[in-house]
């Protein structure tokens, strides 16, 4: 991957951002020229991104960068004024977040979209519900009981351990409720062992904004395992310290352009905040 419209600047420290757990797996998800216009505002400007199966690819950037309108197009929220998208290396157009959720791509929102007065299992299950059989299931009568059994079973098989799944999610400390969010996306990318067909990609915004540092340790290890498992994970966050601890490979937006894009291995602190800031050179002509 070149960058935006150029070639990598040669620099000590910086090599191909092609190495790391992620490095000669297949990409999931790929980007190429993708512009945004608001009027005359372009919030994204000829933006290349890819993420590669099993790999975890932080963005980060200060505020109004367009990480999270880079966000919205992954997820079809937000259509590109220009640009294509490629999933696992076919052409796609999403003309709405369920079309990128047909291709594989799941959206774990800042605000969770949890239903606070239903249980666990309930939360894990929505839009995917399991009918009674015989006529109750006819007439839209959900299985609970079924349902808390494939939730309890998908938790397991992801390694996650939280509250009984009769528990209402409104009784959940924040760790628990983010756990919640993310294992209901990872159970719908096809990341789960046994699974044959490719996995998916999960899009994660800002998910430990409002966490402690327990809990913050918790999220962690679940991406780290997810993308262990063959998930695509894409991460926003201003945490820099989680998303050097976490991530793969750094890409870096200012002012709606992509100025680095370098695996984690290849960088440091100082030179992510430089790139943040614009205090320090894009990598690409």
């Amino acid at each position: 991957m070149t960058g935006n419209s150029g070639t990598a600047a040669q620099g000590p420290g910086f090599s191909a951002p092609s190495v790391g757990p992620g490095a000669g797996s297949s990409t999931a998800l790929e980007l190429r020229g993708i512009d945004m216009h608001y009027g005359y505002v372009r919030a994204l400007d000829q933006i290349d991104i890819e993420v590669r199966q099993g790999e975890v690819l932080g963005l980060l950037g200060d505020n109004g960068a367009g990480k999270s309108t880079l966000l919205k197009v992954m997820s079809g929220a937000h259509q590109p004024t220009s640009g294509e998208i490629r999933v696992h290396g076919e052409t796609s157009a999403f003309a709405s977040p369920a079309d990128s959720t047909h291709a594989g791509i799941q959206m774990v929102y800042q605000d969770l979209a949890l239903v606070d007065a239903q249980d666990i299992a309930t939360n894990l299950s929505l839009g995917r519900e399991i009918l009674r059989k015989g006529p109750l299931g006819w007439l839209g009568f959900v299985d609970h009981k079924a349902q808390r059994r494939r939730s309890t079973d998908e938790l397991e098989k992801l390694g996650v351990r939280t509250a009984a799944m009769t528990r209402p999610v409104e009784m959940l400390s924040g760790g628990q409720r983010q756990v919640v969010a993310l294992a209901r996306g990872a159970t719908r990318v096809s990341g789960l062992p046994g699974d044959d067909e490719k996995r998916g990609i999960l899009l994660l915004d800002e998910p430990t904004a409002a966490l402690g540092y327990e809990q913050t340790q918790q999220v962690q290890s679940l991406i780290r395992r997810l993308a262990d498992r063959g998930v695509a994970c894409v991460l926003v966050t201003h945490n820099l310290p989680l998303a050097v601890a976490v991530c793969d490979r750094i890409a870096v937006l200012n002012r709606g352009r992509k100025v680095a894009d370098v695996p984690v291995a290849d960088t440091d602190n100082d030179q992510l905040v430089g790139w943040i800031t614009g205090a320090r050179p894009s990598m690409f002509v």
